[in-house]
This record gives structure tokens, C-alpha cells and sequence, in this order.
């Protein structure tokens, strides 16, 4: 399920498959020639300067988008017409972008009229888009945006700028790269749609099974085996869906009932399984793509993103795991029984193929190749992988078929040393074998579904994409960043802490109904260089916005991960919500300790940093983040070993707390407090063993 559908998530009209009839297969078709049209470009197959490959981009996600969303939506008439209509024009303004190139770079800044009207067409056809699509929210945001740019010269100082006329505003927004064009657009139409063919790619396959195999086989027979699962399933699948939402309604379908038939309450399972979906997108390698956002809007190496992702993601899933085996222990849950449990190390022997792609995919990431290459690689070497696994299945056993693999190995690594050319004469090559077996036609139509399926899973991403680019726009145009930016520092000088909390409620507020991806573009945008001003490093500031916008989709009243839980959990969303947020403890905790103690992402700066060193730094602040996340969990489930008082359990929090904040003499208050809470509890364990 797309981020950001409207009716949130309780239905999503693009989750079901292709509609059926002619329209269904024309625009099965298109959502296949999209893909296809983005993988030629991404591997610079065809020769075609970004911008137009942008709105190529942009075209497609109208063509495909406008249609589908009426069939899906049982449209009929005028309505199915206009939506085809849409269509024709959203194509009509790549083709114009594309046919009119360089004199619109010779005229910029002083467009025709008729450049202007194709321009009002691109904006519209967007925010109908994105409307139809994910709600009014985004849409009214960025509406308030382009108000603001064309009316924000009446408002009273500091709050207005100098005034834009409507033709400037419309060549500013519609064309070049600071609009709907603009460094969102690019990055949905190379990193983040590239990632979302390589995660169709390996659901067709059979990853969704492996990693649900794996997890079952590792710790289905533990207490509280099935929420363990659920946590390491939807973890490991959140590394390359990059949706949680998306994560939630199809690991979900498996883990919630699971939960549920082992005595978990239907809340609880639900926040469990959203917890968990929404963490796969701070876990490397992919992070919901939003990593590759960061580091291409910081300029920065794609691993310093990852490497200060890793240890709060850690503790992220730490913490929920620690959580789900605190209720298990509570309720009295033991884990399923072995016997009954997928084996591991069988579910590995039979799908190693699909752990490659993604073990080659974060090799070159972590050995300094661009995102865009890694991702084509990985993309490339899946499909080989695929294709070349129903080849190796029609070949005897023994030798030959050892041959067989060893040379798809080599002609999978002369990719880095011959260019993408031998790729395609073996995949040309692999495709004709598989053409000429009916097994291996079956895998050519796997390929096929993939690709389709990964334009319409970009759709939403793609639209949100181009829609954000207004408001970023805006505030190129106008400075408009800058007033909110110092309000913000203004707050600071007094309270660090207050700039943060209004920070996070920015975010949250600005979750409710926008997808992350969005979210993170506009807060960046806006609070980042505030916080950066107010002394927190610069990946830092970053990543506390990101992480509060993917929080919003577990926060009340909204919740989007949540309700798309609802209907598979049968409880109501909000009732999961507040089980989701109590079990997520540590996404609302580490942004804030990474302000204060910048090592708890691997980054320089800070007082204890500053006093023994980064590693040592490092190794304290996990510890004391270990301990915070730990005494939460104890003190909002009330068990450790046994039913806790409610006096235990606020020492618990009051320790909890302290270790958190970053103040005079607090961590000495804190540790003093995890002290007397260990003692208490090791007394009353001997008191009642010798009882």
C-alpha cells in the first residue's frame, strides 16, 4: 500500500492488482514502458539531459496514475474521460519540456505566453494528482506555499517578500530544476524508483517467504516467538520496500494473525507489525530512500548517512524486541514449537540467489559507488539472478550446472570492469533461453509483473515528489525558510530543547496525511538549517527531522501505519496507535539524545565526546541509551520477571528519564537510580526464592 492514501490505509485502491480489460492491459502496458523507460535512462542506455528525463518522469506518473486511479476507483462517464484526458495533457507537457528544450533555456526567465499556459497545466495536473491520490493535505500545503509566492508581498513584515509576478512564479515552478522539476523529482526518478524495481523484483521471488522463513526459524520458538517475528520479518523486508506502510499490509497479513492466535491482544499485534514496518525505513541500506535524499541534498557520501542511521536503528528494533518479550512474559506466552518451524538454514540454502543482489547492492554503497549505480547493479543482478535460476533448474545436476553459475558469476562481475553492455547481451541472452521453456516463460512474466508493479508502487512517492517541489520553490523564491528558520533560533538562544520540541511537533503535524519521503524534503528544508545554526552537527539536525516524520504515521490522531492495520488486526486504529507509540519508545527517544550526545550517531561533538573521545563516547552513550529504552519498556508493561508495583515502576521511568536528558549531574542521577532499581529487584527475586 502506497504512503499517503487518502482513506488511511483502511483501503488503497492502487493495492489491488492491474484491472482487467482492455484499459487494465493498456495501462499495464504503460506501468511496464515506464519501468523500462527508467532503467535505459538510469543506465545512460539512451542519452537524454536530466531535465527532460524529469518530466518524462512526471508525464508517466500522470499517464499511468490518472487512469488507474479511475478504474480503481470505479469511475464511469465524464470522470473516466477527464481522467484519460489528464492523461493526454500530462504527456503533452513532457513532450513540450522535451521538443522545446533549449529555447526554453534561451528564453528563461522571460517566458511565452503559451509557455506559460503549459506551465499552469503541469502545476494543475499535479496537485489534481496528488489530491486524488493521497488526500487534500499535501496538496492544501503546498497550495498555501504557491499562495504565498504570488500574495505574500500584502502580509505584514517579517512575514512578506518583495512580490513575484504570476508569470515569474509559474516559469519558476513549471520549468528548470527548481519546481516540480527540482532535486525531489530527481531523485524519485532515479535512486528511489530504481530501489522500488529492486524491492518488486525480490517480493516476486520470494523474498517476503525467505525473510518470514528465516525469522520463524530463529526466534518463532522464543518467548513470545510470533511478535519476535513479526519485528525481524517486517525489519529485514522495511531494508529494501522503503515503505512502511507498504510493510504493514503484506508481512502484516502473516505476523498479525500469528500474534494474535498465540494470545497477543489484537492492539497490541497491530502496533507491534506498524512499529516494526515504520523502522525498515531508518534501517539501512535503503531507508524508505530517504537516505539517498540526505545525502544528496548535504553532499555527502551515502555511508556518513548510514553510518549515523545504524546505531539508533539498532536500538530501535532493540527496543521493540525488548518490548514485545516483556508483554509475552507478562501474558504468560510461550514461543511455538520447534518441530512446527521452517529451518533457517534450508530457507537460506534454497534462496541464497535472493540474498545477493542485496548483499552486492550494499557492498557498493559502503565501497563509495553512487547510489544511482549501485542501484542499477543491484537491479541488473537480479534479474540475472532470477532468470539464471530458472535456466540452472532445466540444467542436470552435478558439473554443468556448477558451470553454469560460475560463468553467470563472472559475467555479473565484469559489469564493473566492462560497462553495462555485457549485462544486457546476458540478460538478451537468459531472456531467449527462458522464452523457449515453458518454466522459464513463467519467470519472464515474473519479470514482467515486477516491473509493472514497481511503477505503480512509485506512483505515490513520484507524485508526492513533484507536488513537494512547489513548496521547495517557494522558499528559493522567496527566502521563506529564513522566517521560520529564525523564529526557531530565536527560541534556541533561550532553550535548545524547546527549538527541539517544536521541531518534532513541526514534523508530526506536517505527517498527518504527507508521506515521509515529503515530509523530511519540507522539514529539512525548513528547520534544518535552524537547528545546524543552533550548534547540532549537520547529519544530526537531519536525522531528528526524518525520524519524527516517520513517527507521525504511529502518532494519534492520524497514524496512517496503524489504520492500515486496523482491518487485518480488527481493532481500531487509534486504540493501536497508543500501543504503537509506547512500543516505538526509542524513535522518540534517540533523536533527542543524539542532539545532546552527537556519538550516539558515530558523529564528533558534545561534552563527553569532547572530554574522552569518540569511540569511548560511542560505547557510553549506547550503553546509557540500552539502559533508558530498557527501563521504559520495564516501567510501561509493568513486568520484570514478575508484576511490578506502581512505585517500581516510576522509579523505573524517573531512571529512564534522567538518563535521557542531558543536564548537570543527571546521568549520575540516572545510573544512581538504575542501581537502586537493580538492587530492588535482585532482593525481592532472592527474597522470594528462599521463601
Amino acid at each position: 500500500m502506497p504512503e499517503g492514501a487518502a482513506d488511511l490505509g483502511l483501503h488503497d485502491p492502487l493495492a489491488d492488482s492491474f484491472p482487467g480489460g482492455r484499459e487494465g492491459r493498456i495501462l499495464f502496458w504503460i506501468a511496464v514502458a515506464f519501468s523500462t523507460f527508467q532503467i535505459v535512462t538510469a543506465a545512460h542506455l539512451v542519452d537524454m539531459t536530466s531535465q527532460v528525463a524529469r518530466a518524462f518522469h512526471v508525464g508517466f506518473l500522470g499517464l499511468l496514475g490518472f487512469p488507474l486511479l479511475a478504474i480503481a476507483k470505479k469511475k464511469t462517464g465524464a470522470v473516466k474521460w477527464a481522467a484519460w484526458g489528464a492523461a493526454v495533457l500530462a504527456v503533452s507537457v513532457a513532450a513540450y519540456q522535451w521538443w522545446e528544450y533549449v529555447p526554453l533555456l534561451m528564453r528563461a526567465g522571460d517566458p511565452l505566453f503559451r509557455d506559460i499556459v503549459m506551465g499552469v497545466i503541469a502545476l494543475a495536473l499535479v496537485f489534481a494528482a496528488a489530491w486524488a491520490l493521497m488526500g487534500p493535505a499535501l496538496p492544501i500545503i503546498a497550495g498555501m506555499f504557491l499562495a504565498y509566492c504570488l500574495f505574500g508581498q500584502h502580509l505584514p513584515s517579517p512575514l512578506n517578500h518583495r512580490g513575484y509576478d504570476f508569470a515569474q512564479v509559474i516559469d519558476h515552478m513549471a520549468y528548470g530544476t527548481e519546481g516540480i522539476y527540482g532535486i525531489p523529482t530527481y531523485v524519485s526518478s532515479t535512486f528511489i524508483f530504481l530501489f522500488i524495481l529492486f524491492g518488486a523484483f525480490l517480493e516476486k521471488a520470494g523474498m517476503i517467504k525467505l525473510f518470514t522463513d528465516v525469522s520463524l526459524g530463529l526466534v518463532g520458538h522464543r518467548m513470545g516467538g510470533p511478535a519476535k517475528v513479526s519485528v525481524l520479518s517486517s525489519g529485514l523486508m522495511g531494508t529494501i520496500s522503503g515503505s512502511g506502510v507498504a510493510n504493514v499490509v503484506t508481512t502484516g497479513q502473516f505476523t498479525i494473525p500469528l500474534m494474535k492466535s498465540f494470545g497477543y491482544r489484537p492492539a497490541f499485534a497491530g502496533g507491534v507489525e506498524a512499529t516494526a514496518s515504520m523502522g525498515g525505513q531508518i534501517m539501512p541500506p535503503v531507508m524508505g530512500a530517504v537516505a539517498f535524499i540526505m545525502a544528496e541534498t548535504l553532499g555527502v557520501d551515502y555511508v556518513e548517512v548510514v553510518k549515523a542511521a545504524l546505531i539508533p536503528a539498532i536500538l530501535y528494533f532493540a527496543s521493540a524486541f525488548w518490548m514485545v518479550h516483556l508483554e509475552a512474559g507478562r501474558m504468560g506466552l510461550r514461543g511455538m514449537a520447534r518441530e512446527d518451524l521452517p529451518s533457517p538454514r534450508r530457507a537460506i540454502r534454497e534462496g541464497w540467489h535472493l540474498v545477493l543482489p542485496l548483499a552486492v547492492l550494499v557492498w557498493l554503497l559502503f565501497s563509495g559507488y553512487t547510489p544511482l549505480f549501485a542501484g542499477t547493479v543491484g537491479l541488473a543482478l537480479t534479474a540475472l539472478l532470477i532468470l539464471g535460476a530458472s535456466v540452472a533448474l532445466g540444467l542436470p545436476d552435478g558439473a554443468i550446472r556448477y558451470i553454469f553459475w560460475i560463468g553467470l558469476g563472472l559475467v555479473a562481475a565484469s559489469f564493473l570492469q566492462f560497462g553495462i553492455m555485457v549485462v544486457v547481451v546476458a540478460l538478451a541472452v537468459l531472456i531467449g533461453w527462458n522464452a523457449l521453456s515453458k518454466g522459464g516463460r513463467e519467470t519472464l512474466v515474473l519479470c514482467r509483473d515486477s516491473l509493472a508493479d514497481g511503477a505503480k508502487t512509485a506512483l505515490p512517492v513520484g507524485i508526492a515528489c513533484a507536488l513537494v517541489g512547489v513548496i521547495i520553490g517557494t522558499m528559493t523564491l522567496t527566502g521563506a525558510a529564513n522566517t521560520f528558520g529564525q523564529f526557531i533560533v530565536g527560541v534556541g538562544e533561550s532553550s535548545l530543547f524547546l527549538s527541539l520540541v517544536l521541531t518534532m511537533l513541526t514534523c508530526i503535524v506536517l505527517g498527518m496525511g504527507i508521506p515521509t519521503i515529503p515530509n523530511y524534503i519540507i522539514t529539512s528544508s525548513i528547520a534544518g538549517p535552524a537547528l545546524l545554526e543552533l550548534g547540532v552537527p549537520l547529519i544530526v539536525s537531519h536525522m531528528f527531522v526524518f525520524y519524527f516524520g516517520i513517527l507521525a504515521d504511529l502518532t494519534p490522531p492520524v497514524a496512517l501505519a496503524c489504520f492500515a492495520a486496523a482491518p487485518i488486526a480488527k481493532e481500531r486504529g487509534l486504540t493501536i496507535s497508543l500501543n504503537a507509540v509506547k512500543i516505538a519508545a526509542a524513535g522518540f527517544v534517540i533523536p533527542f539524545m543524539a542532539v545532546y550526545s552527537p556519538a550516539l550517531m558515530l558523529q564528533p561533538g558534545g561534552p563527553v565526546a569532547e572530554a574522552i573521545g569518540l569511540v569511548p563516547a560511542v560505547a557510553y552513550v549506547v550503553v546509557k541509551a540500552a539502559l533508558s529504552i530498557g527501563l521504559w519498556g520495564v516501567a510501561v508493561i509493568g513486568w520484570l520477571g514478575r508484576p511490578l508495583a506502581l512505585w517500581e515502576r516510576g522509579l523505573a521511568m524517573a531512571a529512564a528519564f534522567t538518563l535521557v536528558a542531558a543536564l548537570p549531574l543527571t546521568d549520575e542521577i540516572g545510573f544512581a537510580l538504575v542501581a537502586v532499581f537493580a538492587g530492588l529487584m535482585w532482593f525481592t527475586r532472592r527474597k522470594g526464592a528462599v521463601a
